[in-house]
């Protein structure tokens, strides 16, 4: 009797219906395109054109009103963000390294740290100036934030090398510790929304990029048992991301909705505040989601 011939597509190492970790990394580059897109609409939208710049603008006014009293406390948060960010990581990656032997996973993570900050740097200094459209504004160019891209690459990079397990709880903590830099920056007058939202593109752009090369070379670590296995891989962690995601951006189609259709005047420029506030939370919080989506579907199956 002859042996059956295997399918063609089907490796030798999913023999009993294993799934190999990372085996669609299409998924992973399509979601790097659409980062790079996403990043093209967010500087054409609010850099680069009048609506967009007055949007933007309103809100950074509008936090030097709202929440000046409270500026001293998140100036000092923020001076901490570059050592805290760098310490978290480097202890999470260290330990990863040397105590979980998952030296690719942690090289692939520094990159992604790296490459964040450098581009970030590179975007903010080469990208065209705001181009005078009526509004009063600082002319130079500040998209992206590099405060938030280090706080969220930093996050990225603990959300790559921790084990999968520990990923829907990593995506949520870092998300909200990311969002709450961002949200930082606009209090303290130093950066827009549309800084902050560019900033979270950046680093979710080279996580994606270095998803594949985790996953494949991690392929005895990176197997998922499926939430509910512990409390940090819950339902409830993505359900959170999911829900302040769609919150956020509830709340922010709401306020310029409102805006636009009663023209409050003076009154409105709180609203661009909240407005702002809410994006950030949106796109944060979003970009959490959608990459515990597609780390749990990516992962191996026992």
């Amino acid at each position: 009797m002859r042996n059956p011939r295997p399918q063609p597509g089907v490796r030798a190492g999913r023999a009993g219906g294993r799934k190999r970790a990372g085996r669609a990394p299409v998924l992973f580059w399509l979601g790097a395109v659409l980062c790079a897109a996403a990043f093209a609409c967010t500087y054409y939208v609010f850099v680069r054109t009048a609506t967009g710049q007055f949007v933007d603008e309103s809100a950074l006014a509008a936090a030097g009103s709202v929440w000046r009293p409270a500026r001293r406390l998140f100036l000092g948060f923020l001076n901490l963000i570059p050592n805290l960010s760098a310490a978290l990581a480097a202890v999470v990656l260290l330990w990863v390294a040397l105590a979980r032997r998952r030296r690719h996973a942690a090289a692939a993570a520094v990159g992604v740290v790296a490459a964040s900050a450098a581009s970030s740097w590179l975007l903010k200094n080469l990208l065209p100036d705001r181009p005078d459209l009526g509004i009063p504004t600082l002319a130079h160019n500040s998209l992206p934030s590099g405060h938030t891209t280090l706080a969220a690459a930093a996050a990225l990079a603990v959300f790559l090398v921790v084990s999968p397990r520990w990923r829907p709880f990593s995506a949520a903590a870092g998300g909200l510790y990311a969002v709450l830099t961002g949200a930082a920056t606009l209090v303290n007058g130093w950066h827009r929304p549309s800084d902050v939202v560019a900033a979270f593109l950046v680093a979710g752009f080279w996580t994606l990029l270095a998803g594949p090369l985790v996953l494949r070379a991690g392929e005895g670590w990176n197997v998922f048992g499926g939430y509910g296995s512990s409390w940090a891989s819950s339902r409830w962690w993505p359900r959170l991301c999911w829900l302040l995601s769609l919150l956020g951006a509830a709340a922010a189609a709401g306020i310029y909705w409102f805006i636009a259709r009663t023209d409050p005047g003076a009154g409105a420029l709180p609203l661009f505040f909240w407005a702002g506030a809410a994006l950030i939370t949106a796109t944060g919080m979003l970009l959490g989601a959608l990459l515990t989506w597609l780390f749990s579907l990516q992962s191996g199956r026992a």
